[in-house]
């Protein structure tokens, strides 16, 4: 397999987050080994892009947080995708769905 590709590298990150919310809340270092699970390994999150990420999303009220303590006995973060994230997650996947059908056409051109 090629190496990974960065999440954030195409401005898709708030919608892996919102889709990796919408199957469970979970930590910030959760979403990013989740996304990275997801992707069987071709998607990276750094964390550097992560926290700004989910605290755009919190702003936006797409996504709540909370402290809480890990199956390690640690606090954390826990953040959980609102009503509003959920409509903006079933029209981000539609509009990033057009835009991959458009490219693949560009792309797939002789």
């Amino acid at each position: 397999m090629s190496d990974p590709v960065q999440a954030d590298a195409r401005g898709s990150l708030d919608l892996l987050v919102l889709k990796t919310l919408s199957l469970a809340p979970m930590h910030g270092w959760g979403i990013g080994q989740r996304i990275e699970q997801l992707s069987s390994g071709a998607l990276e999150v750094s964390q550097g892009s992560l926290y700004p990420a989910l605290q755009r999303l919190e702003h936006r009220g797409m996504i709540t947080s909370e402290w809480k303590v890990t199956d390690n006995n640690r606090r954390a973060r826990f953040y959980t995708i609102t009503r509003a994230g959920l409509r903006a997650l079933g029209e981000e996947t539609e509009s990033w769905l057009r835009f991959v059908t458009a490219m693949d056409v560009i792309l797939r051109a002789t």
